[in-house]
């Protein structure tokens, strides 16, 4: 109670900002995230920007996105059960060893130029699977590393990491491509970008060896359908947990418009590869001031209306950013897009772990990361696409324009999602029930 009387009188905010980070093994995974996600954001502005230099194509950048997604339409229902199965730690090591490999084929790759852009491709569908694996194992450890109360602040932390490193990381990749090694005289580019990514994944693989919690694995069930499909028939059955991941999946799947980045910083914006960098920091920017916000202000009630609001916000801003030609213009509604897209991350992957037992978790993390892979990766093959068919301009408004039309029918289709309240397991949970006993019975 007094705990609670702090809070009110807002005597105890900072400490309560900062619960997550009393567990040493939080602090270590986050130091970890934030090494190898500046490194694979600098990584892709370097690959999309080498893509678009030997093809000039739009559905050439639109292939990357889909090189990245299909290894998770393979693999990603039997990574969960893996997750679930085995030790956490040594399965994400693992994925993130092949990536090491993968940076290290598109460094040599870079330094000895190929008029063939299929080895590039290749190597993407590796990193598609490392991703594959790795996902689902790391959504799963994060309930490990704090204790059951601290879990939403954990949460918002691990997007404010995150987003921290998606806006630095494109930053940092626009100005090193530009960079040169006066030493060495091919080392200048995407070369030294993948090297700076290999330095990343090496902190990455020290923080992450330094975890020392035991992860929680079930029971070592036969490998066959049933196991393997369990996390997808629980989340069919949770009406809450298939809202929100059906909501961010069609409503990313149409608005994104990561892919075409490229195109505007050259043929609509004339701002080359920092400009790149810079349109692609914005979201996360966007982002990061709302996490931050998060932390301080969190989410007390309603936080399935507000999810629904803020992606219609989300892709009102993709129609701004698609309509726009002025690069101030362009950022700003970029801006908008990451900061709407940030509230939605938080209540989401907070509604998927306290929503699903501990033995399931890396099951249905699996299939939320396949739903997340298809609105990513495979919708920037979507975006490349109809950029394709339509230019890249009519592509994202058309595609924000859908998001919109994707929020307001899932207001009706799932009452659960607008029902959710508070982010706590028994609330969740609780609305869930009530919902069930609501529905008539045939």
């Amino acid at each position: 109670m007094a705990t609670t009387n702090a809070v009110a009188n807002g005597a105890a905010p900072a400490k309560l900002a900062s619960s997550a980070f009393h567990s040493r093994d939080f602090r270590f995974y986050q130091i970890a995230r934030l090494c190898v996600i500046l490194g694979a954001e600098a990584q892709s502005v370097a690959v999309s920007w080498q893509v678009y230099q030997l093809t000039g194509s739009a559905l050439s950048l639109g292939y990357t996105g889909l090189a990245l997604f299909l290894p998770g339409l393979f693999f990603m229902l039997p990574a969960g059960h893996v997750a679930d199965r085995y030790d956490k730690r040594y399965v994400i090591l693992a994925c993130y060893g092949l990536q090491a490999v993968c940076t290290v084929a598109l460094l040599w790759i870079a330094l000895h130029p190929v008029t063939s852009i299929t080895p590039i491709y290749a190597v993407l569908f590796l990193i598609g699977t490392g991703r594959c694996f790795s996902g689902p194992a790391a959504s799963a450890l994060l309930p490990l590393l704090v204790p059951k109360e601290n879990f939403v602040n954990a949460v918002t932390w691990g997007a404010t990491i995150y987003q921290t490193a998606n806006a630095t990381g494109p930053m940092v990749g626009g100005l090193l491509f530009t960079a040169t090694l006066a030493s060495l005289g091919r080392w200048k580019g995407a070369p030294i970008v993948y090297l700076f990514t290999l330095i990343m994944l090496c902190g990455f693989t020290v923080f992450v060896s330094m975890i020392r919690v035991q992860s929680e694995v079930s029971e070592k069930k036969a490998f066959n359908a049933k196991t393997v499909l369990a996390g997808l028939k629980y989340v069919a059955e949770t009406k809450l947990l298939l809202g929100s991941i059906c909501l961010d999946l069609f409503a990313v799947l149409l608005g994104g418009a990561v892919a075409l980045m490229p195109i505007f910083a050259h043929d609509v914006l004339h701002a080359g590869p920092k400009g790149l960098g810079l349109l692609r920091a914005m979201p996360s920017l966007g982002a990061l001031a709302v996490s931050l916000t998060l932390i301080f202000r969190p989410i007390q009630h309603r936080a399935g209306k507000l999810m629904l609001v803020c992606v219609g916000i989300f892709g009102a801003a993709t129609v701004l950013f698609g309509l726009s030609r002025s690069l101030l213009v362009s950022l700003f509604a970029l801006l908008l897009v990451g900061a709407s897209d940030m509230v939605s991350v938080v209540i989401r992957s907070s509604v998927l772990q306290l929503a699903t037992p501990p033995e399931m978790r890396g099951r249905v993390s699996a299939v939320n990361w396949l739903f997340i892979g298809a609105s990513n990766e495979f919708g920037e093959f979507e975006s490349g696409l109809t950029a394709h068919w339509w230019g890249a301009v009519p592509a994202v408004v058309v595609g924000g324009l859908g998001s919109l039309i994707v929020t307001a029918i899932s207001a009706v289709v799932f009452p659960a999602l607008r029902r959710a309240n508070q982010l706590t397991a028994e609330s969740l949970r609780s609305a869930e029930v009530e919902l069930a006993a609501a529905e008539p019975v045939d």
